[in-house]
């Protein structure tokens, strides 16, 4: 039975993986065709040659001659000419075609170097994009490319959502929520003093791997609860899987409340990850108020026992990142300076407010308190 299993578990990781990459493909194809389509709308449309109505006339057509034909409606075909004309600086269609194919093939047939996955765009006239960057372009949705073109202007923005909306995997009303609460501004550099405590090869990882600022926009707490840490922990612990995709990717959920023990005395750590692309143990301390610099020297004391204690001996020093209310960058610089273990002060934000809709059909928090 053994042996089926592992088969069976074999078999269903080759169709997961076969499944993962045809996705890709077809979504490369897709961004290619709609790039061609908004090239040639595009290129007719600057010569005067198409009117207003064409495109209208042009979407009816296509759908006359290739019944059940999905995408290409007026509206679509007018964003496939926004996607072409937004990214045309940066790229252009590559001139690969299947006579190039067979002139890269042997006597065989068998073709000596498949097209990359970037060979259907080329990189072109800007030093900003690079290679990573367009293979993760062409991981995200065209759906998700218009909401970005369509909400987002500078260059420098649309290539951070398009970076983040490849690696975690956004859903589309999840790339709406970042670009209405500007996830862009909030995410700057962590105030951290990584330089200086961390190996070199291990700095660059570290800074990207954390945020300035975390939204929390799943966690809604009143007043009162917006004051108890204890609550703030559970409501995170409660969402767990919400708040590791806010943390980003490689982080792993060990406990919260972790347990050391020194010289015979208990001490608890709010939250407790490990990091596989740092290969270090994290700790969280929940703060519900502004960053205090009497805060690092406890942080401190757990980084100090978890390396002592808890790391293994491949692993890298242990982490901490102290997650406030609020706080004063000019405060958290100071309290840095003589710091020797790895540590990081970031914000965050919960839900406090009803939705819109909602606000007229509940009393409000002090109301319903009087009728409970």
């Amino acid at each position: 039975m053994k042996e089926y299993f592992a088969v069976l578990s074999q078999i269903k990781s080759e169709i997961l993986n076969s499944r993962y990459l045809i996705a890709k493909m077809a979504n490369r194809e897709l961004l290619n065709l709609y790039f061609k389509v908004g090239k040639v709308v595009s290129e007719k449309a600057a010569s005067g040659k198409w009117g207003s109505g064409t495109i209208k006339t042009l979407s009816d057509d296509l759908q006359n001659e290739l019944k059940g034909l999905r995408g290409f409606s007026s509206t679509n075909i007018k964003r496939m000419k926004q996607f072409y004309e937004a990214w045309e600086p940066y790229f252009l269609i590559s001139p690969l075609s299947t006579d190039q194919l067979e002139n890269n093939s042997d006597k065989t047939g068998i073709i000596e170097k498949s097209p990359s996955p970037t060979d259907q765009f080329k990189l072109e006239k800007s030093s900003l994009m690079t290679n990573q960057f367009v293979e993760k372009f062409l991981l995200v949705s065209f759906t998700a490319h218009y909401e970005i073109l369509s909400k987002v202007k500078k260059l420098d923005e649309r290539i951070f959502y398009i970076v983040k909306n490849a690696e975690e995997f956004w859903s589309v009303e999840t790339l709406k929520h970042k670009i209405k609460n500007n996830l862009f501004e909030k995410e700057k550099k962590l105030p951290a003093n990584f330089k200086k405590t961390l190996p070199p090869e291990m700095t660059h990882k570290a800074l990207a791997s954390f945020r300035d600022h975390y939204l929390l926009d799943y966690i809604a707490l009143s007043d009162e609860e917006s004051e108890s840490e204890r609550v703030l922990e559970s409501e995170i612990v409660h969402n767990i899987k919400k708040f590791m995709l806010s943390l980003g990717s490689d982080f792993s959920f060990i406990s919260n409340q972790y347990r050391i023990i020194v010289e015979e005395e208990e001490y608890f750590i709010d939250l407790l990850f490990y990091h596989r692309g740092l290969q270090a143990l994290v700790a969280f301390e929940l703060k519900t108020g502004r960053f205090k610099p009497e805060y690092l020297g406890k942080m401190n004391f757990y980084l100090s026992a978890l390396d002592e204690y808890v790391k293994k001996e491949h692993e890298n020093p242990s982490i901490g990142i102290i997650l406030c209310k609020d706080k004063k960058d000019t405060v958290v610089e100071f309290a840095f300076r003589n710091v020797n273990k790895a540590m990081g002060v970031a914000t965050y934000e919960t839900s406090e407010k009803l939705p819109e809709k909602y606000r007229n059909i509940l009393p409000d928090a002090k109301k319903l308190k009087e009728i409970l």
